[in-house]
């Protein structure tokens, strides 16, 4: 058994934060298209329950965040985006590697507006484009202030005093999709060569620590296509082999079950044209012969994508991990939306 089996045991680390010892820090990632952001943002709201603070993040700088809950766009600094399902609050934060230097610098280096010099003239930028390590470091680390960061604690620098409750109840983080989620969570492996010791390197490992430890939970978003269902698949056996805990894998855009019923008919045999056709009559469609040969073969194409979406379905379930299912909602996706599908997650075990 590996070390990552041992620590996740046989039901696995608990996805989410109920209670002493459950994560705290629920990273969120998927292949690009499934909805890892609508998932990250509808989880943040159902994890703030009566009195709670919980954080949603990005590091991608989309403002993925800002459209799905359709709030001004974020910035580098927390501010408070919606309400939780039940009175809690939802702050939202986008973190950019530039900011997240120069803040660094005036917490660890005392280099005060010197920091933003630099950012103005394009330091940052250079020193993050040829040393992209040092920008997930920068970036998993005000993450990890933020997860780490005590009631009262100043944050300069911040101590993380234990007398104190966490100011964050959780943190929700919308991490880049799995193609290179890897990489962001792993920082350590990837500064080997370039900062052995040193602050950076030092902070690096305390994220890293963070990452693999059960306080972390890493979410995978998917639909229930072939693309989407083995490239998580992939990610789950990647984090697992670094050590990284994965959560729940959260198939995203279901079906609703009374579409198997319907589906049910044709899979008993074709109906007869002319029948389908009197059918049509009779609710007011007069259709031809083609309009009543598209319904069968739309109808027939429908039930080969069910067929699939359960084989898939089923392929998900290898992966070992909970499996909590979304539906797909017509009407598209807002802050209304994102409530909605809270409250689903709510129904699946995800409790503040």
């Amino acid at each position: 058994m590996s070390e990552q089996e041992a620590l996740e045991g046989e039901a696995g680390p608990r996805p989410w934060h109920g209670g002493s010892g459950s994560p705290r820090l629920h990273v969120v990632t998927g292949k690009g298209g499934t909805g890892k952001t609508t998932v990250a943002a509808a989880l943040a709201v159902a994890l703030a329950g009566p009195g709670r603070r919980v954080l949603l993040c990005e590091v991608e700088e989309r403002q993925g965040i800002s459209q799905v809950l359709d709030v001004p766009p974020l910035g580098p600094d927390e501010v408070e985006v919606t309400a939780g399902l039940d009175g809690g609050q939802v702050f939202g934060l986008s973190v950019e590697a530039g900011p997240a230097l120069a803040e660094y610098l005036r917490l660890f280096y005392k280099l005060g507006r010197a920091g933003d010099v630099l950012q103005r003239i394009g330091a940052i930028d250079f020193a993050t484009t040829i040393a992209p390590g040092v920008r997930d470091v920068l970036l998993g680390g005000k993450v990890y202030e933020a997860t780490r960061r005590r009631v009262g604690t100043r944050r300069t620098p911040p101590t993380y005093e234990r007398s104190e409750p966490f100011f964050f109840d959780a943190v929700v983080l919308d991490a880049p999709p799995t193609g290179r989620v890897g990489r962001f969570l792993n920082v350590t492996e990837h500064l080997a060569d370039l900062a052995r010791v040193g602050p950076i390197r030092s902070q690096a490992e305390s994220i890293s620590s963070l990452l693999h430890s059960p306080a972390t939970a890493v979410h995978v978003v998917t639909l229930l296509e072939r693309m989407p269902v083995q490239e998580t698949l992939d990610a789950v056996a990647e984090l697992r082999s670094t050590g990284l805990p994965v959560g729940a894998v959260v198939v995203n855009q279901v079906r609703a079950a009374e579409a198997a019923a319907d589906l049910a008919l044709l899979r008993r045999g074709a109906p007869d044209e002319e029948v389908l056709a009197g059918h049509l009559s009779a609710v007011g469609v007069r259709p031809g012969p083609q309009t009543v040969s598209g319904l069968l073969e739309t109808g027939f194409e429908a039930l080969a994508r069910w067929d699939l979406e359960q084989e898939l379905r089923e392929e998900v379930d290898t992966a070992g991990r909970p499996v909590l299912s979304l539906p797909h909602l017509p009407d598209g996706i807002g802050a209304d939306a994102v409530f909605q599908l809270g409250w689903m997650l709510r129904e699946q075990g995800v409790t503040p």
